[in-house]
């Protein structure tokens, strides 16, 4: 069974950074996309951030370019964040697809595995 774990999400004021991380257990990321997904309060679930480890490929959502970045170290994925915003508020979640061909490798529809997420708040 895919397992995939969040962790090092919480609070933090705007302008500052947090470190998220998704570990994958009892299969490799090799050939895997790993996806980062937000649902703030009230709103529907969006892409934040796509790392494709055949390729080390990346996708960012525009909102998020710039100040997120995703790594891969072995068998967990990282998104850092910078100069986060109160908007960036929101439950994140990490998922995983084998299916990462195609222009729209990083659309959440395609993603078959998921965490429980990780809550981030973004407050002064």
């Amino acid at each position: 069974q895919v397992q995939l774990v969040e962790s090092g999400g919480g609070s933090a004021q705007p302008g500052t950074s947090l470190r998220l991380s998704c570990a994958a257990s009892t299969f490799t990321l090799d050939y895997y996309a790993i996806g980062w997904f937000r649902q703030a309060p009230g709103k529907e679930r969006e892409g934040v951030s796509c790392i494709r480890t055949s390729d080390s490929g990346t996708y960012y959502a525009d909102s998020v370019k710039g100040r997120f970045a995703s790594s891969r170290d072995k068998n967990t994925v990282y998104l850092q964040m910078y100069s986060l915003k109160p908007e960036d508020t929101a439950v994140y979640y990490c998922a995983a697809t084998w299916r990462t061909s195609g222009g729209d490798w990083c659309s959440q529809v395609r993603y078959d595995f998921w965490g429980r997420g990780t809550q981030v708040t973004v407050s002064s």
